[in-house]
């Protein structure tokens, strides 16, 4: 198998083309491959995999690619990568959690809607024009960013800039501490679900809404948003 992970490679298309595939392409589908050998049962239990250079020359893609599946491979409980070891097959199936940083998927999708929908209609009502700005900033590099790296770090801070703009320091607060968990998550929606361009969409309805002043339709984008996050969540668990 041998994939590129170049941005201005392609792939041969129907009329003799070339179609441009983007690095996170690549990824998902050394992810895709990997998780079908581990679920397939081509592994067994504690089976160490081969070195990020020899997968990286098996898939015809730069380490930093293989560095991304394997990080969704641990996510999903499929994996564990030992510093200085190596990564080794833990289990032959996904778990019933996603493990984001310090929290699981579980415990995000039940406090989120809680503290990010009030804070997004707060923010509608509250937000500077210094705060707005810095929105508009991030969503702008979010809509033109291509390294999935950068992306899911530029996510984490909208929600972040969402909660400060609320005005309330609680809520600033809670974001700010699963800000790391928020990035896991985002990182391992794009490369599994290919989440990234609805993400963007759905921001951009969340700041459209804030722009406006509209504190119903702010706290309605962003719960539209943290909705489309757990299905596709379920949807990953549930393969």
């Amino acid at each position: 198998m041998n994939l590129s992970d170049s941005r201005t490679a392609g792939q041969q298309g129907p009329q003799g083309g070339h179609t441009p595939i983007s690095r996170i392409s690549a990824a998902e589908a050394v992810f895709a491959a990997l998780r079908r050998a581990i679920e397939g049962g081509q592994f067994d239990i504690g089976t160490k995999l081969s070195s990020e250079a020899t997968l990286a020359g098996q898939y015809g893609v730069s380490r930093s690619v293989i560095r991304e599946a394997l990080r969704s491979c641990n996510t999903l409980g499929l994996t564990v990568t030992k510093t200085g070891k190596g990564t080794f097959i833990v289990a032959n199936k996904v778990a019933n959690d996603l493990t984001l940083g310090q929290y699981s998927a579980r415990d995000l999708n039940e406090a989120r809607p809680h503290i990010e929908i009030p804070a997004a209609g707060l923010a509608a009502q509250r937000r500077t024009e210094e705060e707005l700005e810095h929105l508009k900033e991030i969503v702008q590099e979010m809509l033109t960013e291509n390294d999935p790296e950068a992306w899911v770090n530029l996510d984490a801070s909208f929600h972040s800039a969402v909660a400060r703009a609320s005005g309330n320091r609680v809520f600033a607060s809670v974001v700010s501490d699963i800000r790391e968990a928020l990035a896991h998550q985002s990182e391992t929606l794009n490369l599994v679900a290919d989440r990234q361009h609805r993400s963007d969409e759905e921001h951009v309805a969340v700041l459209n809404a804030i722009e406006a002043g509209d504190s119903d339709a702010a706290s309605k984008a962003m719960a539209a948003h943290l909705q489309a996050v757990s299905v596709a969540l379920d949807r990953i668990l549930s393969k």
